[in-house]
């Protein structure tokens, strides 16, 4: 506080409402093949609905494997984040080869060549791309014949670019239209997917509100399926008049008699993505400061590796902000010793209590093409995570009849026994159980941690990830602050509210926060550094129950037998 050095009154505002802030615990993070969609960049879905608009349904099994594994999960959560992997795919373009143009960021960066990348590019990669056609008309001539007239509400109009002044009011319009030609989006040939009209040939045109007419600027803005090429860069130049433009620049988009039309081709789909393509994906979900997620999967690996597994356990160790979900590959628990066979999987997998391991793959129905499939559970599981948040909290087991029952699951691949279910167990592997009247389920809640402790159960684990991302957040307003008793206090007050609430919601049984001379000393203080001790006893959850009944003879008095 500045000193006064003449009478006066000095007002000064103190904020001292700071509280742990609420942290999130049911965002999912998904990397696979999808048909569609931006690549390469992290996209939130809130449903399955809204998984297919973006990416497309599935059409194949390899597609089928990954889409309806970040759908099960979107069955119990409504956020995932999803990162599209696309290895060897191309976009479609109007030019003679396809080109990788993976999201916006990678079109802002591209050199796009005349000739080779045509007018037009398809907005994504995929073959699914080489259905679109772009249709564009200049004049009233080619509207009237148009066959796509009837979408628009009256032809383009004609008139000379007034240099230095821009375009009179309806001046070298444009209408464009792009057409599913092949029916491979809406499954009906000829369909027209969206439409553009009256816009402008010239860069500095505006409508009324201020916005641009610019062709190119509402492709590229409004456009859910292209993105503007390679046209005549005198199109671009706001100074000259059309006449000047076309002389120079032999454009045919200026009054063409004729709707101008090009098909996109030559895109290219590689859905069958390698572990290490899958683990590209992945690493766009990889740092805790700028993507949140919490519940961290993907679909299987291939049978004999591990590679994707060892991928999600990575990123979780290293973030410390969420736990992987991971499945054993298909073809171990769909084969003839599929206990043996997900065992083995398991001990190639490192000892960690950021991770869990179900016990094998789940079959669905495919309603996209009408058919059954085998795909991994770990996106069920992950989603009872979510649903586990919804109902209780956290740090409340996500196994049980209580709230481990799996969504739209037809059968299991094998449906362990309960000698199984203890060589499972003992492997660090949740088994999934299906009991007559009771439904299937998740039947464990186990991490990957090899050696007793609290953090071998997945709501311990969990519970840690709440209080110690909370924490630390709340902890960033005590950076640059003065390491005495008064900002020790102020940090202990700000700790035990939010650590008794989360005792009366049943998480912990009891704590102790220390901050004070006993941990931060002199040398502590010296070295620019502020130390608390946060002690606390999670609570357990119940994997065994033991059931006495005992048999007396008529006469006996209870009290005698149990005591008390």
């Amino acid at each position: 506080m500045a000193f006064q050095v003449s009478p006066g009154v000095q007002v000064k505002e103190i904020d001292a409402t700071n509280v742990v802030p609420a942290v999130s615990t049911s965002i999912g993070g998904f990397a696979g093949a999808f048909v569609w969609g931006p690549a390469h960049e992290v996209v939130t879905v809130g449903s399955e609905n809204e998984l297919a608009e973006k990416f497309g349904a599935p059409i194949d099994a390899d597609t089928a494997k990954h889409f309806l594994n970040a759908a099960s999960f979107l069955k119990y959560g409504n956020a995932l984040k999803v990162v599209r992997g696309v290895g060897a795919a191309l976009n479609a373009t109007g030019g003679t080869a396809g080109r990788l143009v993976s999201n916006e960021t990678e079109y802002d960066q591209a050199t796009l060549a005349t000739g080779t990348d045509g007018q037009w590019i398809a907005k994504y990669p995929g073959a699914i791309g080489n259905s679109l056609q772009v249709e564009v008309c200049t004049n009233a001539a080619g509207f009237g014949t148009w066959a796509h007239k009837g979408q628009f509400e009256a032809a383009p109009s004609t008139s000379d670019y007034v240099k230095g002044k821009g375009l009179a009011a309806g001046a070298d319009e444009m209408h464009i239209a792009v057409i599913d030609e092949e029916g491979l989006f809406t499954g009906t040939r000829g369909t027209v997917l969206e439409t553009f009209s009256f816009l402008s040939q010239a860069s500095d045109a505006k409508d009324s509100s201020g916005s641009s007419l610019f062709y190119k600027d509402v492709i590229n803005n409004k456009s859910e399926y292209i993105w503007w090429a390679t046209h005549d860069t005198g199109l671009t130049k706001a100074g000259d008049t059309v006449a000047e433009l076309k002389a120079a620049s032999g454009s045919a988009y200026v009054t063409s008699d004729t709707v101008l039309v090009e098909d996109l081709g030559l895109g290219v789909s590689d859905n069958a993505l390698t572990a290490g393509e899958v683990s590209t994906a992945l690493d766009y979900l990889a740092d805790g400061e700028t993507v949140d997620v919490n519940l961290l999967f993907a679909a299987p690996d291939a049978d004999g590796v591990d590679t994707i597994g060892e991928k999600l356990i990575s990123i979780a160790e290293a973030r410390k902000d969420c736990i992987a979900f991971i499945s054993p590959p298909i073809d171990d628990s769909t084969g003839t010793d599929p206990v043996t066979d997900v065992v083995a999987y398991a001990n190639l997998l490192p000892s960690t209590s950021y991770a869990s391991l179900d016990s094998g793959a789940v079959y669905l129905y495919d309603k996209y093409n009408d058919v059954y499939r085998w795909i991994g559970s770990n996106g069920l599981c992950a989603g009872l995570c979510a649903n586990t948040d919804s109902v209780a909290d956290a740090w409340f087991s996500p196994a049980g009849v209580n709230r481990g029952q799996l969504l739209g699951v037809a059968k299991l691949a094998y449906n362990p026994t309960k000698a199984q279910r203890d060589t499972l167990y003992k492997a660090r592997i949740n088994p999934l159980v299906s009991f007559p009247g009771q439904g299937t389920m998740l039947f464990g809640d186990k991490t990957l941690l090899s050696r007793a402790s609290a953090f071998d159960r997945i709501n311990v684990r969990r519970l840690f990830i709440v209080i110690e991302k909370a924490i630390s957040t709340a902890a960033k307003s005590q950076l640059f602050e003065f390491n005495d008793e008064f900002t020790r206090a102020q940090f202990r007050n700000l700790l035990e509210p939010f650590l008794r609430d989360v005792k009366g919601r049943r998480g912990i049984t009891d704590f102790l926060v220390v901050c004070d001379e006993s941990n931060n000393t002199g040398q502590v203080i010296d070295t620019n550094r502020f130390v608390a001790d946060i002690f606390v006893k999670p609570a357990r959850s119940i994997n065994f129950i033991t059931l006495n009944f005992i048999a007396t003879r008529t006469g006996v008095d209870f009290t005698e037998v149990a005591g008390g």
